[in-house]
């Protein structure tokens, strides 16, 4: 059985356990004022991806969403595969691979 949530005259409100088939309450069964039924939001939960703004960017471009964020991760990604390429053809020429430092 539903609960319902009515409102007194005097701006109280109480809780009231009915059934689905029976008339809403006209007045309080503890003081007999006139009462009104309150309409309650839904409870309404949303799972999964694509209800924020950040999770749709992603589903629709994901490199766009990667580097809106501003961490850098892309730039940093950029810079191991160009450090792998210098290691590899290193490799073949027989010299060894050094890391840079940039100077100030």
């Amino acid at each position: 059985m539903p609960i319902y949530t009515y409102r007194r005259e005097d701006g109280t409100t109480f809780d009231y356990r009915q059934r689905f088939f029976e008339n809403p309450l006209e007045t309080c069964p503890s003081t007999g004022q006139a009462v009104s039924r309150v309409i309650q939001p839904a409870g309404i939960i949303f799972k999964g991806s694509g209800f924020y703004v950040n999770d749709n960017n992603k589903a629709k471009n994901p490199s766009k969403a990667a580097g809106a964020n501003g961490n850098g991760k892309e730039a940093a990604a950029g810079e191991k595969k160009e450090k792998k390429a210098e290691a590899k053809t290193a490799s073949k020429s027989g010299e060894k691979a050094t890391a840079s430092k940039p100077s100030d």
